[in-house]
């Protein structure tokens, strides 16, 4: 009379990548990352020592926690063994809330604002978002209800240096301190 239910038996396939729709957040995050080049990596985060986790991951696992509004390392470390996207995004790697916190505030302090300006110029061209009617300098355009306001269509359309200085502004403003 039911479907068969057990908890204690292996469930396959084990492969995460079936699970995440096409066009989910997870992997757009994924092919912009891919796409930085990896000389940013090589040079903030040389390695040495004991074998740590890769930046690459790391910087995903950041950015897709950000997208999420996750900022909190403990809250990224917990997402990261509870949740399915975050399990994909990490290779199912569980690196612990130190080692994020460190790698976002030492390790990558300088170039995660770059990455993030990248990653935003990917989604511009591979048009994921467009910027014609995002403000993120707390802009206030009035709503179309009054048949009298209007605003410039060539005053709102922003270019790619401005998304940049945008993303610069905001990131030095909230200076991402969030542990």
């Amino acid at each position: 009379m039911y479907i068969q239910y057990t908890m204690d038996q292996l469930c396959l396939p084990m492969n995460l990548e079936e699970d995440i729709p096409p066009n989910h957040l997870v992997r757009v995050v994924n092919a912009a990352v891919n796409r930085l080049y990896y000389k940013i990596f090589a040079d903030a985060y040389p390695g040495g020592g004991r074998d740590s986790y890769h930046p690459k991951m790391l910087t995903k696992v950041i950015i897709y926690a950000y997208t999420q509004r996750i900022y909190s390392s403990r809250q990224i470390a917990k997402a990261v063994r509870e949740n399915l996207m975050f399990m994909r995004i990490a290779g199912r790697q569980r690196p612990d809330f130190r080692t994020i916190n460190r790698f976002r505030s030492e390790r990558m302090k300088t170039v995660l604002e770059h990455m993030f300006t990248a990653m935003l110029q990917f989604l511009i061209e591979e048009s994921y978002v467009k910027l014609e009617h995002y403000f993120v300098d707390e802009t206030k355009i009035e709503a179309n209800a009054n048949r009298y306001t209007f605003v410039c269509h060539e005053t709102s359309l922003p270019t790619q240096d401005m998304a940049a200085k945008k993303t610069t502004r905001i990131w030095r403003a909230n200076n991402w301190k969030h542990s």
